[in-house]
């Protein structure tokens, strides 16, 4: 049985306007895939109209609290004490939000209490997903 923890977060996306304006944003994790956490934008709040996700390695997120970690698509840091900046790379653009630092460890520290960091192995399931992938298409 999967268990997801989801937590609305108040994003504010970083531009050249002085006033950066507020945009929901949601965090999800899910036992089923320990590794990961997801940050999603509804429709509304994103250039395209349509709702975007970025799913990322949950020790990203982890470090990215305590100081600036990631190469590729994401990368996080800390800014100030109770502010972390998020940056999505994609080819279309970057985009760069502000979020809470309190409510990033809020949700961090539930989804450790559901799967603790180091045993994120125990929720994998090597043999159903590996007969999942060999059995392939009906």
């Amino acid at each position: 049985m999967s268990i997801v923890i989801e937590q609305p977060v108040e994003a504010r996306l970083v531009a050249a306007a002085p006033r950066m304006p507020s945009i929901p944003a949601t965090l999800h994790y899910d036992r089923s895939d320990p590794f990961a956490v997801r940050m999603t934008f509804p429709a509304p709040a994103t250039l395209e109209g349509v709702e975007v996700c970025w799913t990322f390695a949950r020790e990203l997120l982890v470090s990215g609290l305590e100081g600036a970690v990631g190469f590729g698509d994401v990368r996080v840091r800390p800014y100030g004490y109770d502010r972390t900046v998020l940056e999505f790379h994609a080819p279309e653009g970057t985009a760069v939000v502000h979020v809470r630092s309190g409510e990033v460890r809020s949700f961090l520290g539930r989804t450790m209490d559901l799967v603790p960091v180091g045993l994120e192995h125990l929720q994998v399931d090597l043999d159903h997903d590996l007969a999942e992938l060999m059995r392939g298409p009906c």
